[in-house]
């Protein structure tokens, strides 16, 4: 007996083949090979249990699994159904019509039910690869797997209804969901940037880094709003589109994180990991490696608070992800890739005291503890971050006032036309969706300077001392400026703003 299931690995899945041979015997015994885990191997006690606990049978003898290919690793639970319905069908000894149509994935309880397992959307955009038209799942993952469309999903509750569907004796409906009604449920974010009070520049900041897909580091004393600020950037992004959402749900899905929060991610993600935070967890891996913070933050916002308190070499490994917009971990077994196009949002005080500059309270660090603070944050790292900006105490008559900033709405909406255009001009580009993510053969078609603002940034470049990748970035910058006043060219004072984003990096430059 042969049947159809998938093993994940990275954020992708790969069919297996499930084989079940029964030599017939006097004495039972049961082997699983084909790579399996702990977790594998343990699965015959519970498919036993449920087997007998749901009135079915299985055959005496010698019992072979075969899950292949046997150079794949097999992990989890989610091979207890198929075992379990090919023991049942050498047991029961009755043919299972069109199994090659079907691909199925459960945990077993010792009862009999089918629990939930990781990755369902990753396994059912697997099974329509391979052109399996049927999958079943257990029922809580049945919403998740049928935002696929192109496949009828059924959702189980227990072993029972998996047999019955696949013997032919019950005729199940597939899972049915209004995919434009789950998609378009966007819902209301509790956080509106019209409750930062003041911080006008760094709120225009904001609007730039979102209309471009920018990396954003905000530099100020304890208690200016930074964490606040940051928490907005996700009302002011542009809502995913199908492809994203999906791509979004998958990751979620590998790692676990679908249950309670929904079947589909229709809203971009927001991490905000600790300091303490390991290599392996920002970035991904394990034996079997799993997605990490960035690439949970993929489609939304990654923010690092206290950036300076992480170590040093976990912020180094970011360099590579935020360049190429993808991480890749290699293991003995093989590589895989994680999407983690994602704007990083980082906050810093100046000075571990965090007043060093502030015209109103007192610095108490030595110029020493100033230098070792500020070396946490190596110059590369800084060039890979668009936009620095200064973020002062908020004035007393800003507070008091009560006076109402912009709403999301409205900003979202000029972030919104900003990458209206930028999808038109990159429509023909597989490389970049946003300014953020061009190329340097893109920058030199769409990032294109008049003398005035080409004198004005070769001055920059020289007086600053800029590196070759602080110039890429001032101009894909200075082209977002001009997206979102909707000017074809780059103009003088497009270049002048976008200088200003970079001058913070000097302060920090030892």
């Amino acid at each position: 007996m042969c049947l159809f299931s998938a093993a994940l690995y990275g954020v992708e899945a790969t069919e297996v083949e499930v084989e079940v041979n029964n030599l017939h015997r006097e004495k039972f015994s049961m082997q699983i090979v084909g790579l399996p885990d702990a977790a594998v191997r343990e699965s015959s006690q519970r498919v036993l249990s449920a087997i007998g606990n749901s009135g079915l049978s299985f055959a005496n003898g010698i019992n072979t699994v075969n899950l292949a290919p046997a150079d794949l690793r097999k992990e989890g639970p989610s091979f207890d159904l198929p075992i379990a319905i090919g023991m049942t069908a050498c047991g029961m000894q009755k043919d299972i019509p069109f199994f090659d149509q079907y691909t199925m994935v459960g945990e077993l309880g010792l009862d009999g039910s089918v629990r939930p397992v990781k990755g369902v959307i990753a396994i059912a955009l697997e099974a329509k690869r391979r052109g399996r038209s049927r999958l079943i799942v257990p029922v809580a993952n049945a919403e998740e797997a049928a935002v696929v469309e192109g496949i009828d999903v059924y959702g189980v509750s227990n072993l029972n209804e998996a047999w019955h569907i696949l013997s032919g004796d019950l005729i199940g409906k597939p899972t049915q969901i209004d995919r434009d009604a789950l998609f378009n449920s966007q819902p209301t974010l509790s956080s509106d940037l019209s409750d930062v009070k003041g911080q006008y520049q760094v709120k225009r900041a904001l609007e730039v880094a979102a209309a471009g897909n920018h990396n954003l580091l905000m530099i100020g004393p304890p208690g200016t709003g930074k964490s606040m600020i940051a928490k907005r950037v996700p009302s002011i992004l542009p809502p995913m589109d199908l492809d994203e959402a999906i791509e979004t749900t998958q990751i979620h899905s590998v790692s676990g994180l679908l249950k309670g929060n929904g079947v589909f991610k229709v809203y971009r993600p927001f991490r905000a990991p600790h300091h303490t935070i390991s290599d392996a967890g920002l970035l991904g891996g394990g034996s079997n490696p799993r997605p990490g913070e960035i690439s949970l933050a993929h489609n939304g916002v990654l923010f690092l608070d206290e950036l300076p308190e992480f170590r040093r070499q976990t912020l180094e490994v970011l360099r590579q992800p935020l360049e190429d917009r993808y991480v890749s971990i290699a293991r003995a077994a093989g590589s895989v890739t994680f999407p983690c196009n994602c704007m990083l949002v980082a906050a810093l005080n100046p000075c571990p005291c965090g007043y060093y500059g502030d015209p109103k309270r007192e610095c108490r660090c030595s110029p020493v503890q100033i230098e070792r603070y500020r070396k946490r944050i190596s110059g590369p790292l800084l060039d890979r971050i668009d936009i620095h900006i200064d973020v002062p105490l908020v004035e007393y008559n800003d507070l008091r006032n009560g006076s109402v900033g912009e709403k999301s709405d409205v900003v979202r909406e000029r972030v919104v036309n900003a990458r209206r255009i930028q999808s038109e001009r990159l429509a023909n580009s597989s490389e970049a969706r946003t300014n953020a993510e061009m190329p340097s053969g893109l920058m030199e078609v769409h990032c294109k300077l008049d003398t005035e603002s080409s004198d004005y940034l070769e001055m920059a470049m020289r007086e600053l001392n800029f590196s070759a990748r602080a110039y890429d970035r001032i101009l894909k910058v200075a082209r977002t400026l001009a997206d979102l006043e909707g000017k074809k060219m780059i103009e003088a004072h497009h270049i002048m703003e976008a200088v200003q984003y970079r001058a913070l990096d000097r302060k920090l430059q030892l």
